[in-house]
């Protein structure tokens, strides 16, 4: 008898100083997540369909599908039962902030993957390309870049299409009047009240929110463009290289596996809440390359 309570006693030991070891072994965001129990997600408010809020208050969209793919591999390779997922909105120029003073652990929406980023975060694999343009009223007959001139545009602050947009404005001596709006909702705003005559942004973005506007035929989504097909990223913490490894296992066997296409198929070529307005955007071959062969390189050609 007291054989066998010392030898479970042993066992009990050794188990236990085993998770002792492998809790002490944990770094970064997969130790924050084990001591706290739960996981912060940074969503958008109006980035439909990547991240949104819906008729329920509640934040949705394709990239906060793949954040979840995540969850539940970080909750596999914790051993944990449960994983309590927190969300905190964040803004273009927020998102970046939050991400490296530890508010949030992943930022699930619709981020520029580019160089010059890298060097302040890390990105997972792409799950999007997108190129910069403008959305204005079909009233208004801007057809070209060149019509902008001397007219009053907004774009998001803190994104890549407002550096974009200066650039351009310097470069083709346009004299815009740039107006940075803190979020997609403001700055559509404008557009539709003619406090702007166009909104510079992703063209994916605009046409969100052209169609969950009310009258999606009174506005229109430039052919010019101020820059080349962009890949999109999860966020997270730069020199994160245990968890950053868990991420990208996660999507990129989530991108190659049917349930890649399923997944995008859901946000893109079907109704999406709340209104159950269909984007009608099928996969186009540089996705689909993205998806077949997963990479965060910031170069769009590596996709």
């Amino acid at each position: 008898m007291r054989k066998n309570l010392f030898v479970a006693m042993t066992l009990a030991t050794l188990l236990s100083g085993h998770a002792t070891a492998v809790a002490e072994d944990l770094t970064g965001t997969l130790k924050k997540v084990k001591e706290l129990g739960y996981i912060t997600l940074g969503h958008r408010e109006a980035s439909v369909p990547f991240s949104y809020i819906d008729d329920k208050q509640q934040p949705v969209g394709f990239a906060m599908d793949i954040c979840a793919k995540i969850v539940d591999a970080v909750k596999r390779e914790l051993n944990l039962d449960k994983i309590e997922v927190k969300y905190t909105p964040v803004t273009a120029s927020t998102r970046i902030p939050l991400l490296a003073n530890g508010t949030i652990d992943l930022e699930c929406g619709n981020t520029t993957n580019n160089a010059e980023r890298q060097r302040q975060v890390w990105y997972t694999n792409t799950h999007f390309l997108t190129a910069s343009r403008y959305l204005s009223k079909v009233e208004s007959n801007i057809g070209a870049i060149g019509d902008l001139k001397g007219k009053t545009v907004v774009s998001a602050a803190g994104s890549t299409n407002i550096k974009q947009a200066l650039e351009f404005n310097a470069a083709l001596k346009l004299e815009m009047t740039i107006i940075p709006a803190k979020d997609h909702g403001e700055a559509f705003l404008m557009v539709e009240t003619g406090r702007a005559v166009a909104y510079i942004m992703d063209d994916i973005v605009l046409a969100g929110l052209i169609a969950i506007s009310r009258d999606p035929k009174a506005y229109v989504i430039s052919k010019d463009a101020f820059s080349a097909e962009e890949p999109y990223g999860i966020m997270l913490r730069k020199d994160d290289a245990a968890f950053k490894t868990i991420v990208d296992t996660a999507t990129a066997t989530h991108y190659e596996s049917p349930e890649g296409a399923a997944l995008y198929a859901k946000w893109f070529t079907q109704p999406i809440p709340p209104k159950g307005v269909n984007l009608n955007i099928p996969m186009s071959l540089a996705i689909k390359r993205a998806f077949e062969k997963p990479t965060d390189s910031p170069d769009p050609t590596a996709n």
